[in-house]
């Protein structure tokens, strides 16, 4: 497996502003300084593991999208990606809007945290 660690610090990155975190916000979170981060982002720098695990807890996001650049189930129950797959493209961009409301609602604090836990 060939790992571009610069490709890695672009989707670190892309994330990071889906999200609107700031480079240096998120740097702070995690105990390491922004001139680190940047080395991460610009592919200098290899994070360590403990690193890489809290960028990808931080983002909320898999260890897989940030090293490869694709994105398997992260708490996806198999049920639900098995359906997914048999579904059309239509009914795929349908869902992902649904799925962009859901993130929404999320972020502006109208779930309950017990409600996600169910």
């Amino acid at each position: 497996m060939n790992l571009q660690f610069s490709d890695m610090g672009k989707r670190i990155r892309e994330r990071r502003k889906e999200l609107h975190i700031k480079q240096a916000e998120m740097a702070e979170a995690i105990g390491i300084c922004n001139n680190h981060m940047s080395s991460i982002k610009t592919g200098r720098q290899k994070p360590s593991i403990d690193i890489f695990v809290a960028i990808c807890e931080y983002l909320r996001t898999s260890p897989d999208y940030l090293l490869l650049g694709t994105l398997h189930g992260y708490n996806i129950p198999q049920n639900i990606l098995d359906k997914l797959k048999l579904c059309s493209p239509a009914d795929i961009e349908l869902a992902e809007k649904f799925i962009d409301l859901l993130v929404a609602r999320n972020e502006h604090g109208n779930i309950s945290e017990g409600y996600l836990q169910q």
